[in-house]
Order: structure tokens, then sequence, then C-alpha cells
């Protein structure tokens, strides 16, 4: 008798989160792209800025403005990081050996969010960190309950057995909307993480420019 209220509840508190998150696909809106290719953007049917202003026509970006914008948008793609965060694995980036463009795309893609997102059991990145978060997700047969986790090459990814039947991850698996990378390997509810991608790897839908998030950073 305990369990089906328990899942029940958990549910519903996915049923509110969904609802609560259709609120930040503004930020499409606000960069006139559909970043994560779904079909139900607000840009596919309203290509302009939200608000009333929304549809001046706006001026030529400065190098500042265009750099400014290239950070807003792969930023914004990860869902909730904040620009300390982001900041850092700038940094980390810029630290570590070869082009740091491409190492910082490998270190977001590295985020245990990214890789429940890649694998398709959630919809949506901002799904992604609140199923984290509520500690449907193993890492290496042990539970792992922080988004911003480094996966590392080899370690095998999986959605606890008792999540399995929340209609959130059925429907997601089932969707046709996204394809799984290559460097992520899936088998139903397990993943392994096969290799850190590189920029063209990695399935944004529309362009990420990294260089100028560098640009932007370096300044």
């Amino acid at each position: 008798m305990g369990a089906r209220p328990a899942a029940q509840e958990e549910r519903t508190r996915f049923a509110i989160m969904t609802k609560r998150i259709r609120a930040k696909y503004k930020i499409d809106r606000r960069m006139g792209e559909n970043i994560w290719g779904r079909a139900k953007s607000p840009v596919n049917s309203r290509p302009y800025g939200p608000g009333e202003h929304g549809q001046r026509r706006k001026g030529k970006l400065s190098d500042f403005g265009i750099q400014l914008r290239a950070k807003q948008k792969l930023k914004g793609y990860y869902g909730n990081i904040t620009e300390k965060q982001f900041r850092r694995y700038y940094k980390e980036a810029d630290r570590m050996r070869g082009d740091t463009g491409e190492n910082l795309i490998g270190l977001l893609e590295r985020r245990l969010d990214a890789v429940v997102y890649r694998a398709k059991w959630v919809p949506t990145v901002f799904a992604a960190r609140q199923f984290v978060n509520h500690g449907h997700v193993l890492v290496n047969g042990r539970k792992v309950n922080i988004p911003s986790y480094l996966v590392k090459p080899g370690d095998v990814i999986e959605v606890r057995e008792r999540s399995r039947e929340i209609p959130m991850v059925i429907e997601a698996m089932q969707s046709g909307e996204r394809d799984t990378p290559e460097y992520i390997q899936v088998d139903g509810f397990k993943a392994t993480y096969v290799r850190v991608p590189t920029l063209d790897e990695v399935p944004y839908p529309v362009t990420m420019e990294p260089n100028l998030v560098v640009e932007f950073y370096s300044r």
C-alpha cells in the first residue's frame, strides 16, 4: 500500500515540474532560435522576442554582443546552469590541453543530467536535472543525485528499477523527436558513456559557437 502513493506522488511532482519548465522556453524567443529543436517551441510560431516590444527591429550586434549571445545560447541549452558554474567550466576548459572551445563542449556533455537527456530517458534538459536530483539515476551501480556530476568514458549510467515505470520516462523513450548520439551507447534503461565528444558529434539543433564563448571570457 505504501509504494503506490509514493509512485503517484512522484508522477504528480514531475507533472508539476513539466508545467513549470515550459516558461523556460522563453529563451527560444529571446535567441530567435529553437535551440532544443522541439516541435512545441514557441519560436516555431512566434519567431521574435517576448513582451510588447518583441517585434521591434534589432540593430546590428557589436562583437561583444555576438559573443554574449553565443554564451547565453550555449549556457541556456544546458538548463539551469548558473553563470558562476558556467564560468568555472570555461576556466577548467582553458586549463586543459587542446582547444578550449572543444574542451568546454566536452565538459558540458559529461554532465550527468546531459547524459540522461542524451539517453532519451527524459524529454528536456530541465527534466533531466530534476530526474537526477530526485535520485532516479545510478552511475556504476551507485546512486548519484548531483546533476553536475561529470561522468567518464566507460561509466555505466542507468535508471533505477523503481523509476522505470514513470510515465514521463516511458513517453520520452518512445519519442522520435531526438536521436541518441554515437558517443553514448544506450540499451533500454542502461547507457555506457563511450567517449567525450567533439563539437561536430554533439547533436545540437542549432549552431553553437564555443569559440565565441572563449572570446567572451578572454576579453
